[in-house]
């Protein structure tokens, strides 16, 4: 049976063209949070190192996970959408230390015995689950000191909680229907600490200046406690 999350994706990837060939400081692989170009962070918010691992739910064209395996960290991206790991697969191929697989984030994480140094989700599954099925998954498949990091859009005033995005399909079909998560950032960092995360952050990054845009991005951090330990993985 498809799953129609995943022909939904299918269809918002068609829309979407391939990151540019190098950004505005020429480098051919970069790391980004928000919606804007060369905007906000980079990989720094992840605190790895060469050799480290990385899950990224929700990869989608794989732009963000390039780059860590660029920096010497074993990539590993889940996706719902054939359609967004085929762009991956096509735009890095010659990438070494990158892995990709389709399907559900939650069930990857349930299956995996592999515990990852930081599990990060940008506008992806972090957004589009139900926090009390994917935090605790994530926490388990974190080492301790690790990080779990994840960006959307802000929530629209009043509106919290399951809220539903609206993915336009075919020409005389209805929109799909993705649910996704919205709280405000003081409440996210309340939920993350509820599940057992510490040196916890919420933040609302500022659209960059000038943009006709107004709508920044909300970015939150935890991490599971205690101290960084090895632990062999698969």
């Amino acid at each position: 049976m498809t799953d129609t999350r995943s022909a939904a994706w299918d269809e918002y990837a068609r829309t979407k063209p391939q990151r540019r060939t190098t950004n505005a400081r020429g480098e051919t692989t970069w790391f980004n949070w928000t919606q804007y170009a060369d905007h906000g962070p980079g990989a720094e918010v992840l605190a790895l190192e060469p050799g480290g691992t990385a899950l990224d739910l929700g990869c989608g064209a794989g732009g963000n996970a390039a780059h860590l395996a660029g920096l010497g960290v074993r990539a590993v991206g889940i996706d719902l959408s054939p359609e967004q790991l085929a762009k991956a697969r096509e735009r890095w191929a010659d990438v070494d230390g990158m892995e990709l697989h389709q399907g559900d984030a939650l069930a990857y994480l349930r299956e995996s015995r592999t515990v990852f140094d930081a599990i990060y989700s940008v506008f992806g599954a972090g957004w589009f689950s139900a926090p009390g099925l994917l935090l605790p998954v994530v926490h388990a498949n974190l080492r301790p000191g690790g990080v779990f990091a994840m960006s959307q859009r802000p929530p629209i005033e009043g509106c919290y909680g399951c809220q539903a995005s609206y993915i336009p399909r075919g020409a005389d079909e209805d929109p799909a229907v993705v649910k996704r998560w919205d709280h405000e950032p003081d409440v996210w960092a309340l939920i993350l600490k509820e599940h057992g995360y510490v040196d916890v952050s919420a933040s609302v990054i500022a659209a960059p200046p000038g943009s006709r845009r107004t709508t920044g991005t909300l970015l939150v951090r935890g991490v599971r406690g205690g101290h960084k330990q090895l632990v062999a993985s698969d």
